[in-house]
């Protein structure tokens, strides 16, 4: 390995899985220290067992005293945090505003933005006094194809979606220079436990359980690829790094050349 996070600090919410895990697997092989939050206790004993050395918080993401939580544990674990990463995502399965019902909107509203933006913000904001005694410091939100175009997504995902990508630029702009804060729009990806909403009844349902899921991926894309979480870290990987300490305010696109396709939204 190239050991691009040498003695980097990292916390990376929402590790349990997917994307998640990738990013955790590939910071290690790096050379980055890190420390889990993750909501799922089944998979947080699965992260204890796998890599005891590993401190993995159990909480909330969207809560205050979670990410407070996470932040101090991986202070008083490493001497400090250098990288915040947040991974944590809720699908809504293609749902347009039409097929909601008027009953079940307002929940479903507040479901789909407290886990995909108000998870972003509160552990930001944990983060921040950490991150700011650091040089070089870094945050990478996972924003979505879905941050760009419609259609990968309904309503709730893809409104949800350019709202990350709004937080990466407004978030950039507002700690400059002491931390860079990036963004990574994932394609649509393989071996991912991303669910649907429970305020819709499609907590049970997983967006990796789609039918013949990876010729479909590979069909939608110039390069004819369907992408798996470790494909994706490798832009998280750079974007903590000090290669990427220029870059602030931007995106990655993991997606095979999605946004090249004239077919993107009908293929979609």
């Amino acid at each position: 390995m190239t050991r691009w996070l040498d003695s980097k600090r990292a916390l990376v919410v929402g590790a349990g899985s997917g994307i998640g895990r990738a990013v955790l697997d590939a910071f290690r092989a790096e050379g980055a220290k890190v420390a889990v939050l993750e909501h799922d206790r089944a998979k947080c004993d699965r992260l204890r067992h796998e890599l005891p050395q590993v401190p993995v918080i159990e909480g909330d993401a969207t809560t205050r005293s979670a990410n407070a939580h996470a932040v101090a544990t991986a202070v008083q674990a490493f001497g400090g945090l250098d990288i915040l990463i947040n991974c944590v995502g809720v699908f809504d399965f293609y749902r347009g505003l039409t097929d909601i019902d008027a009953d079940n909107l307002d929940a479903a509203f507040n479901e789909m933005f407290r886990t995909n933006v108000l998870s972003h913000l509160q552990s930001v904001k944990a983060a921040i006094p950490a991150l700011r005694r650091e040089a070089g410091s870094a945050i990478v939100l996972t924003e979505s194809t879905s941050s760009f175009y419609p259609a990968r997504g309904g309503v709730l995902y893809v409104s949800s979606k350019f709202a990350v990508r709004g937080l990466v630029a407004a978030l950039a702009h507002e700690l400059a220079p002491q931390i860079r804060v990036n963004g990574v729009a994932p394609g649509g990806t393989l071996n991912t436990d991303l669910r649907g909403l429970t305020s819709l009844g499609l907590d049970a349902i997983r967006l990796d359980d789609t039918p013949d899921r990876a010729s479909d991926l590979a069909a939608r894309t110039p390069l004819k690829v369907a992408l798996t979480g470790e494909d994706h870290a490798w832009s998280y990987v750079f974007l903590a790094s000090d290669r990427s300490r220029g870059i602030t305010g931007e995106t990655t696109h993991p997606d095979g050349g999605f946004g090249l396709s004239d077919a993107h939204g009908r293929n979609a």
